[in-house]
């Protein structure tokens, strides 16, 4: 999969939904959606899957060929101290079902193969 991350970005946001995030909205269609999210990319992407802790809980997301890429970061209202700890599947996994992360990979791709 060539990775354009504007590309990627559009489709999770349309991808993104109460199948995916038990807190998902659509005036913010990301809440929640950082577990699953981080999975889905580190499945079809590679690259490491990094954590921040927050007081809600940890926050999970991408670094690819050495960039951090966090898509989820819009649920946030304010800039994230990145710390960039590495982590595992299993980790990010204690967050999201394997329903969500097959309802998500399931609309994602749908989404983005052969879509503007």
């Amino acid at each position: 999969m060539n990775f354009d991350p504007d590309e990627v970005q559009r489709a999770l946001r349309k991808a993104w939904s109460l199948s995916t995030s038990s807190q998902w909205t659509a005036s913010n269609p990301a809440a929640g959606q950082c577990n699953v999210t981080s999975l889905l990319i580190h499945e079809l992407l590679g690259g490491d899957l990094l954590k921040t802790p927050l007081p809600a809980g940890d926050h999970f997301y991408n670094r690819i060929e050495g960039t951090r890429y966090d898509f989820t970061a819009s649920q946030f209202d304010r800039p994230i101290a990145y710390m960039d700890v590495l982590t595992d599947r299993a980790d990010a996994e204690q967050g999201a079902t394997s329903e969500q992360l097959s309802a998500l990979r399931a609309a994602f791709q749908e989404r983005r193969i052969g879509r503007p």
